[in-house]
């Protein structure tokens, strides 16, 4: 009987309920483990994109870019350059930017640099080196509208003619024939300094200008004197490449 009483006491007692301030027991969290893969996977990867980015950061260099037109023979220094970084490349001569300060007073350009332009070592000669060439010559020629071709700069080859009225005129005891050879000053001249030419691309052909170019020591007297009467004219003639 008294198995009975306790067994019937339990059933009529009334189920207990939560009280205030208790959660109710969450439900079990159904495992996703695909998503938990991939999470893992993005952590890798943007550690090792950082891990790539540091390592390219410390491949690079600071060197010496141009901020000015620089002509052959000038000089590099602060006020006509400043530092730029650069892929490191051991094939490629750059002068770092801590070298700026030798290269002013040591060496010279032994050819124009446009602005713009990433300095190599190759560029530069010593000071106490002459940048004319062993029996060669540099004249400066002043040049009027038509009397150049379009989009000259350094490195070109060009053949010198003098266009003056008087040019093609026979000297004393000559043909004819024989003067129109006096017309040709230069055959193959090549430019060192291009006025103009290296601000922004090439330069267009309009308006006047000057060209340095290096020619043999004999032929500077007849360039000079014809260049300074306004009575010369350059064509582009085959040469070294224009690249």
């Amino acid at each position: 009987m008294k198995v009975q009483e306790r067994a019937s006491s339990r059933a009529s007692a009334p189920a207990q309920q939560p009280t205030a301030g208790e959660r109710l027991p969450s439900p079990p969290r159904e495992r996703k483990p695909a998503l938990a893969a991939l999470a893992v996977l993005l952590i890798l990867a943007g550690a090792l994109a950082a891990t790539l980015l540091v390592m390219q950061a410390g491949d690079r260099v600071s060197v010496v870019r141009t901020t000015k037109d620089i002509p052959a023979g000038g000089s590099l220094s602060r006020d006509n350059t400043t530092d730029i970084l650069v892929a490191k490349d051991e094939s490629i001569h750059y002068l770092n930017w801590d070298q700026i300060d030798l290269a002013k007073s040591k060496y010279k350009l032994g050819s124009a640099l446009p602005k713009g332009s990433l300095v190599v070592g190759e560029m530069l000669i010593a000071k106490d080196k002459s940048v004319v060439d062993e029996g060669k010559a540099l004249v400066g020629l002043a040049l009027q509208e038509g009397q150049y071709p379009g989009g000259l700069k350094p490195g070109d080859t060009v053949a010198v003619y003098h266009v003056g009225k008087d040019a093609g005129a026979p000297a004393s005891g000559e043909s004819d024939s024989s003067a129109g050879n006096r017309t040709l000053l230069s055959a193959q001249a090549d430019v060192k300094d291009a006025d103009g030419s290296s601000k922004g691309g090439e330069a267009l052909s309009t308006g006047d200008r000057t060209l340095t170019v290096s020619v043999p020591a004999s032929e500077a007297q007849a360039l000079a004197q014809a260049s300074s009467v306004g009575e010369v004219a350059v064509v582009l003639v085959p040469g070294r490449s224009r690249d």
